[in-house]
């Protein structure tokens, strides 16, 4: 055999070599690969009294957001988990060092990547992420205070968050006095009457708003009633404002019972004003039957998940997964930690193509996304919830709006803001007794 023959032969002999050892190295690459663990899942965490009412819903609808998007194959290859503390915060009277402890648990110990809790505890709750550096949403908190941090000492509080049904105190007063307006423009009403509870917010924000706004807009404050947190008959009050001739009462109530004792009483007594405000459980589906139809007439502040009103594209398609899933109707708060980590979170997470903190606190930072509740969604510089002027004309691309809702034959109809009342064909309607709407006609 001559020298070129040869070295053909060794040439042949070296590339198989090299294929074998190619293939034997593929294989147990392969191997390797099989044998090692699944990526960790990312770890949502739910601080929240898991008994109550807005803590139950969290969980309901974060744990729903979850199953979505693990069977839509994760984020960035990992599924997502909810991992859980019960703080016990709507538990009267509350304990300060057991939701500490249960927050403190939650990452430590349970190993959260990101917290989800109610607004009970914010200012305690942000120096624990802060801590941690752990990214914190809070769900029913309206202090301006909570965000203002964030722009006092943004290196430490950038953590935190604000989402919900529920938005600062100062776009919540705007909102109440704009949707009056609406009203008393619609009507020809004048005469508003206010009916609030005794506390800090009411006394040092709410009522001095309403009383130098509403005159503004050619209102005349008659009547002007505060209640404390224990009362359980508001007979009294109705007295009170009938007699000062109030056409309009504005209530903001955050109690179940008392907004239903609250709702029987004004329905029992025929009285001839019209009852709107910020009124708990008022827009729930199941409020109507509580009440046993007297919620009709009534006017509250609403949001889309309980509205029923396809506001966006996402609205019905999570309101109809949630009753299937959890065999009862989404609530504010449900609709709220859904919208957290179906579409905010997971958004944030695949722009910034990674779970690391500070890549997703700029991604969030940057938010523009399309919620159950806002067809735009988008944070303030502040992280608080960018709402849209109360009186807006152009609902094309709207973020977060403020809602009233009127019970009408026990469906919930959008009369404010008027765009929306327009868009969804509703109309203001008011009891068959005599009242100042008797010889009002209304759009």
């Amino acid at each position: 055999m001559d020298s070129k023959a040869l070295t053909k032969v060794q040439s042949a002999a070296l590339i198989a070599i090299i294929v074998v050892a190619a293939v034997g190295g593929g294989a147990a690459y392969v191997l390797w690969r099989a044998n090692q663990p699944p990526p960790e899942d990312i770890r949502i965490g739910i601080c929240a009294d898991l008994d109550g009412t807005a803590g139950s819903g969290i969980f309901r609808g974060a744990t729903l957001a979850v199953e979505q998007i693990n069977a839509e194959g994760g984020l960035l290859g990992r599924n997502l988990t909810v991992v859980t503390e019960d703080d016990d915060t709507e538990t009267p009277p509350g304990d300060i060092a057991v939701a500490s402890n249960a927050l403190t648990k939650l990452i430590t110990v349970d190993k959260a990547d990101y917290i989800i809790s109610t607004g009970s505890l914010v200012f305690t709750y942000q120096d624990i992420c802060s801590e941690h550096k752990k990214i914190l949403f809070t769900i029913g908190s309206t202090s301006v205070e909570h965000t203002q941090r964030v722009v006092d000492n943004y290196d430490k509080y950038k953590y935190y968050f604000r989402y919900g049904y529920l938005t600062n105190a100062t776009a919540m007063n705007d909102g109440h006095v704009q949707s009056i307006a609406a009203l008393g423009n619609a009507a020809g009403f004048t005469k508003i009457g206010y009916l609030l509870p005794d506390g800090v917010t009411m006394r040092d924000e709410t009522i001095p708003y309403l009383d130098r706004e509403l005159p503004k807009l050619g209102f005349e404050v008659v009547y002007r009633g505060v209640y404390p947190s224990a009362t359980v008959d508001f007979t009294s009050y109705f007295a009170q404002a009938e007699e000062a001739k109030t056409e309009v009462l504005f209530t903001i109530l955050t109690n179940l019972p008392k907004s239903a004792t609250l709702v029987n009483e004004w329905y029992e007594r025929e009285s001839p004003m019209v009852l709107c405000g910020d009124i708990y459980g008022v827009p729930d589906a199941g409020f109507w039957n509580t009440t046993q139809g007297r919620t009709e007439f009534v006017l509250a502040r609403g949001n889309s998940a309980t509205l029923g009103y396809p506001l966006t594209s996402k609205t019905m398609p999570a309101r109809e997964a949630y009753l299937k899933r959890w065999g009862v109707p989404m609530k504010g708060s449900s609709a709220s930690a859904y919208d957290i980590v179906k579409f905010i979170l997971s958004d944030a997470i695949r722009r910034a193509g990674t779970t690391e903190t500070e890549a997703v606190i700029k991604a969030l930072e940057t938010t523009n996304v399309e919620t159950i509740m806002a067809r735009r969604f988008a944070f303030t510089s502040s992280h608080d919830i960018l709402v849209e002027e109360a009186g807006m004309t152009n609902l094309a691309e709207s973020h977060m709006l403020y809602i009233v809702m009127q019970w009408q034959n026990g469906k919930q109809v959008p009369v404010f803001p008027e765009s929306l009342r327009l868009e969804a064909g509703g109309t203001y309607k008011f009891p068959a007794w005599q009242g100042p709407w008797s010889s009002t006609q209304t759009p």
